[in-house]
């Protein structure tokens, strides 16, 4: 892909299991098919799925890719002096929105900002902003504020706040979030609603200003807009339940990593990229797997491996229940590493397709059997401690 600026009046019609989704282009920096597919949630309040193939949560995706549309998301935002708070959506947007905020660090250094993404782990003892994501399987999202009381400062006195999520279509969530977050800081000047497609419509920057009482900004990769007809005959049986016991231990999560806020970005020791290739020729393939709403590192050790000769694809795992059919060509379900007692998934992975599988993990490396059974033999775990 290369950047460009182009109108791209695309029109599609894709009938799923769930129905017939209706999808018109109206503006994008790249082809619809390079960005996304689609696929049947197994889900009542939504019956579809707009499936990235950049965003290395569903589909296998390489690391300058990702790469690419993270620069060119953060070089479309309009920023002011700050502070700038940017928030990353649990739990597909997480490695994107981090993603995001590394490449404005990168192309604008001056910027003061923090990133931390939102989580559906409940912590006690630790203060956060609750809010809903009424469409999803797992509705109840939490926004923790920083521990570290020079990072907590920053999160209180944002004047931006950029939100960012794969794919905006109504936009509820984002909104919903921003007037649980103005309710702690009511001094919040500018919003910037950032996404990899935006299906809300050409006046959603107008609505949702509207709507907040703020001037919103919209930067997607791809503008457009869709129409969704349920199909009669689908069945309706309830979904596997998305969540489970939810109650974490703070040493059980990342705590530098950003969930509870960071200001810079994360890099990957050489040497424990030299082990994890350990045994591996030059072009050998490799897919690093990031787990659950833990993302972003899978993605870094991915660029550091691509570095280094390596034919490198990224991907997580996910809770989200999507059904066989579309571009979900493959389905893998294990139990989940967090201890919540609910499945889990992997799509569109073939583990003979890779010479070696990485797994990223913040949880402990015993949560991991199930996933690695499934993955058979040719894998290595990681962990920001130490590698296995």
């Amino acid at each position: 892909m290369t950047k460009k600026d182009v109108v791209d009046l695309t029109e599609r019609a894709v009938r799923l299991d769930t129905g017939t989704l209706r999808v018109r282009v109206h503006e994008s920096a790249f082809e619809l098919d390079e960005l996304c597919g689609f696929a049947a949630r197994h889900n009542r309040k939504r019956g579809f799925l707009f499936l990235s193939k950049v965003l290395g949560k569903h589909w296998p995706v390489t690391p300058t890719r990702m790469l690419e549309i993270h620069a060119h998301l953060a070089g479309r935002l309009d920023l002011g002096a700050g502070p700038c708070l940017f928030v990353a959506m649990a739990e597909t947007a997480t490695g994107l929105g981090q993603g995001v905020f590394e490449s404005v660090l990168e192309q604008r250094p001056e910027t003061e900002a923090l990133f931390i993404h939102s989580t559906r782990y409940r912590i006690d003892g630790r203060t956060a902003l609750d809010f809903q994501e009424a469409h999803c399987h797992a509705p109840d999202q939490l926004l923790y504020a920083p521990t570290r009381p020079e990072l907590r400062a920053r999160f209180e006195s944002a004047r931006e706040l950029v939100l960012i999520d794969d794919e905006i279509s109504t936009g509820n969530t984002l909104c919903n979030l921003v007037e649980s977050y103005r309710r702690l800081n009511p001094k919040i000047e500018r919003i910037h609603f950032v996404a990899i497609t935006q299906f809300g419509g050409a006046d959603s920057a107008a609505r949702f200003s509207a709507r907040l009482g703020l001037p919103v900004e919209c930067v997607a990769a791809l503008h457009g807009e869709f129409a969704f007809e349920p199909a009669a005959s689908w069945s309706t049986d309830e979904p596997p339940s998305a969540v489970g016991d939810n109650r974490r231990a703070p040493h059980q999560l990342a705590e530098d990593l950003g969930r509870f806020g960071i200001e810079q970005s994360i890099h990957v020791p050489h040497a424990d990229l030299e082990h994890l290739s350990e045994g591996l020729q030059a072009g050998d393939s490799i897919l690093v797997l990031g787990t659950g709403e833990f993302m972003h590192l899978a993605f870094r050790v991915g660029l550091g491996l691509e570095a280094l000769g390596f034919r490198v694809a990224v991907q997580a795992t996910s809770r989200s229940p999507i059904l066989l059919g579309a571009d979900v060509g493959s389905r893998r379900v294990f139990a989940d590493n967090y201890g919540e007692g609910i499945r889990n998934y992997l799509y569109n992975v073939d583990p003979g397709d890779y010479a070696r599988i990485i797994v990223c993990h913040e949880t402990p490396r015993a949560g991991l059997d199930d996933l690695l059974q499934n993955l058979g033999p040719r894998h290595r775990s990681y962990s920001v401690a130490s590698t296995e």
